[in-house]
């Protein structure tokens, strides 16, 4: 009677937000309104008499109008996160029971243990084994990219404690699975004075073992770092089973693809193939958890919280991923930097979670692997058509059919016969003259594979979902200095245009293909780095045109100011409005726009033009794993609220400059209004270059007050100071006669 009951219930209820929708759809209305005002007020300038066009250079005013119109584009395309709003509800209970439940492969992805502690990845992998889920349809791998011996004593010191670890957890209902989280006592939920000494004594016997495996697997990665075995780039397939004979327990299982100079290797991209390969060889499950090597499962439930979707008859036959929100432990008070990356989870994904489904973000999803093979595995594909997409291997093929079972526990023979084939499909060759990155699989065609991959299934008619249950389901390691930032957000902002500006451009790729609000929302991503084209217009042509007394905007007796003031105003309002609807402060919002315009005029530059250049040729794809090793003073630094800018020369340098440009523009324009009146011609330009100052205002307290190991260094003040003088000396020749 209950499993029909059950099965009468719905696994997962959405609920569309329809009053922030109708507020969103409102608001793009009077906007788009006051947009088209300004479009006009700047189109009919080239209309005046001569003689009153003659005071204002056409050069920046067209310069400004450029700006206006990309960032008003920009802004339009990223309304369609906006059009629908949905969430949802899960009811694990309603899973069927535990041997009804489909398997999981959960893929976890490393590379250097120099950068991304060894420690810290074990920890991760004990509490992906220590999921709620049967530990019979449970398996972990682990892909070491650097190919470190390291990562594999680890691994076997982490399957060793984890034999302790999981029987524990599942005796006394432990909440937080990841062991260092629950030894530090971040996670202060168990209620052990509650549970007796019985529990008591296992807790601190098990906690002697946790810091014995702590001190053993630590020891290991100094020797590392020390000049002993670090990452390895020449070196044959290595594949290692761990627990195979452990009923009761998950298997682990250690991945280093092989790695040859000669031969690209794609990234992240290529190690996720090369583990979706593997993993059909030795477990073959139908669905697939991809973990970051510091995003622990912070929730028990996930799998389950995934399956309520996956399992729906509803969404079932068209579903491709489930998306958990990417969260931080580490993310301070003030988050200077805009860590918690709220935009993207809670207006972004959200919105697009209404419509065909967020964005593959990379890490915390759960993917259906069919949905990975393309559209090559038909029941009438000869075998022929087969080997020419999934490669040369029989073995891999017969695996492609559901029915496909393997068992690993029938002896050594068998095992090693497995483990051979899953050599020659962890090769570089293998992938030769096939799709695997072109049409099956993870895409290379980014640094941004997840976004790509993402959105060939979303034109592929596949659909996706966000989960987003109160408690946090992973967590991960937020990065809390600004060199980090800037050097992730720069590789992000080139995997974009890449897309952008490839074959899988959406404006040319995705409109047959997918909704056309979704396809929007792709656009809006693809394009989203070339903000930095409207910002450095906007922190230089009027500044520099203020400086020597001309006009760019209406003077305020005009009924234009009002509609230019309304559209800085009203878009200030509506991110106010979204950062506090959804947790947030004033400080939220003035830390969001700081940290946009920063990334705005370095990050996105920076990263638009490396993907130019390896679209001509002139530069090759590179990637470096974002650093997750925590530096105390920088930690520091970031836990005050103080921008730490030891950071590129280059960087600093343009970020130094433009500040001093508006502060020189700001003083000059003030100067004017005082000597000699009139103020209302030149008031907008004096407000944009007091509100740059503004939002600048960690820059100048680096550059004069700030005496830290992260302050400005005099050097750079001083360059900064000398290049924005001949900026505004060849401004005035250059952009005014």
């Amino acid at each position: 009677m209950k499993e029909a009951m059950d099965n009468s219930l719905p696994l997962q209820l959405s609920h569309v937000r329809k009053s922030i929708s109708i507020i969103n759809r409102t608001y793009t209305l009077i906007h788009s309104t006051a947009l088209t005002a300004l479009l006009y007020y700047r189109v009919s300038f080239f209309f005046q008499n001569p003689e009153t066009r003659s005071h204002t250079p056409t050069i920046p005013w067209l310069l400004v109008f450029s700006g206006e119109l990309i960032l008003s584009f920009i802004w339009l395309l990223g309304q369609a996160y906006r059009w629908r709003y949905v969430t949802r509800t899960s009811f694990p209970e309603r899973l069927p029971d535990d041997k009804h439940l489909p398997a999981i492969d959960v893929i976890i992805c490393t590379a250097d243990p120099k950068r991304e502690p060894t420690f810290g990845v074990m920890n991760t992998v004990i509490s992906a084994m220590a999921l709620d889920y049967p530990r019979e349809k449970l398996h972990v791998y682990v892909s070491d990219d650097g190919g470190s011996s390291v990562t594999l004593y680890g691994m076997k010191e982490a399957w060793a404690f984890a034999r302790l670890w999981l029987p524990f957890c599942c005796t006394h209902g432990i909440k937080t699975r990841c062991p260092e989280v629950y030894f530090s006592g971040a996670e202060d939920d168990e209620d052990g004075e509650l549970r007796g000494n019985e529990f008591l004594e296992e807790r601190q016997k098990i906690k002697i073992e946790f810091e014995l495996f702590r001190e053993r697997v630590m020891r290991a990665n100094e020797n590392c770092g020390a000049g002993g075995d670090s990452i390895n780039g020449d070196h044959p397939p290595i594949i290692e089973v761990i627990g195979e004979e452990e009923a009761e327990m998950p298997i682990l299982v250690y991945v280093s693809r092989e790695k040859r100079p000669s031969h690209p290797h794609h990234f992240k991209a290529g190690a996720l193939n090369v583990l979706l390969r593997v993993s059909s060889m030795i477990s073959n499950s139908p669905y697939i958890l991809v973990l970051d090597c510091d995003m622990y499962c912070n929730d028990q439930s996930s799998a389950r919280q995934a399956m309520c979707c996956h399992l729906d008859p509803k969404l079932s036959p068209s579903l491709a991923f489930v998306q958990f929100p990417q969260i931080f432990h580490n993310i301070s008070s003030n988050d200077i930097y805009d860590s918690l990356i709220r935009s993207a989870f809670t207006t972004g994904w959200e919105g697009m979670d209404g419509l065909d489904g967020p964005v593959l973000s990379g890490t915390g999803f759960y993917m259906k692997r069919v949905a990975l093979y393309g559209t090559s595995i038909q029941d009438d594909t000869n075998l022929t058509e087969l080997r020419r997409s999934f490669g040369y291997s029989d073995e891999f093929i017969k695996s492609l059919s559901q029915k496909y079972k393997p068992n690993i526990s029938n002896g050594h023979d068998s095992l090693a016969a497995i483990l051979r084939e899953a050599q020659l499909l962890a090769s570089c060759q293998f992938e030769t003259q096939t799709k695997w990155g072109e049409e099956v699989g993870f895409l290379y065609h980014s640094v941004c594979e997840d976004v790509l991959t993402g959105y060939n299934l979303h034109c592929k008619g596949w659909t996706s979902v966000l989960c987003l249950p109160s408690k946090p389901q992973f967590l991960g390691s937020s990065i809390t200095n600004l060199n980090d930032l800037l050097v992730q957000n720069t590789r992000c902002a080139s995997g974009l245009v890449d897309i952008g500006i490839s074959k899988f451009c959406p404006f040319l790729y995705g409109p047959l293909k997918t909704s056309f609000l979704q396809n929007i929302c792709y656009a809006e991503l693809s394009f989203f780095p070339f903000y930095f084209l409207p910002v450095w217009c906007f922190a230089t042509i009027p500044q520099l045109c203020l400086f020597n007394g001309i006009p760019l905007y209406p003077e305020v007796s005009s009924s234009f100011f009002i509609v230019f003031a309304f559209i800085f105003l009203s878009a200030l309002s509506k991110h106010l409005w979204e950062v506090i609807s959804t947790g947030g402060s004033i400080q939220t919002w003035s830390n969001e726009q700081r940290i946009w315009m920063i990334k705005s005029v370095t990050s996105y530059l920076y990263g638009s033009l490396d993907a130019i250049m390896k679209r001509f040729g002139m530069r090759k794809a590179s990637f470096s794993p974002t650093n997750k090793v925590s530096d105390s003073d920088r930690v520091k630094l970031y836990q005050m609220g103080k921008f730490d800018f030891r950071i590129s020369k280059a960087v600093l340098t343009s970020m130094v400059t433009l500040v001093v440009l508006n502060m020189a523009a700001f003083i000059a324009g003030v100067a004017r209004v005082i000597l000699f009146g009139n103020w209302e011609k030149p008031l907008m330009q004096v407000l944009l270059s007091l509100y740059i100052l503004i939002m600048g205002s960690p820059v100048l307290e680096g550059m004069i007050v700030r005496k830290d190991k992260g302050r400005i260094p005099y050097s750079i003040t001083l360059f900064s100071v000398l290049l924005a003088l001949v900026i505004l000396n060849l401004g005035s020749v250059v952009l005014l006669y």
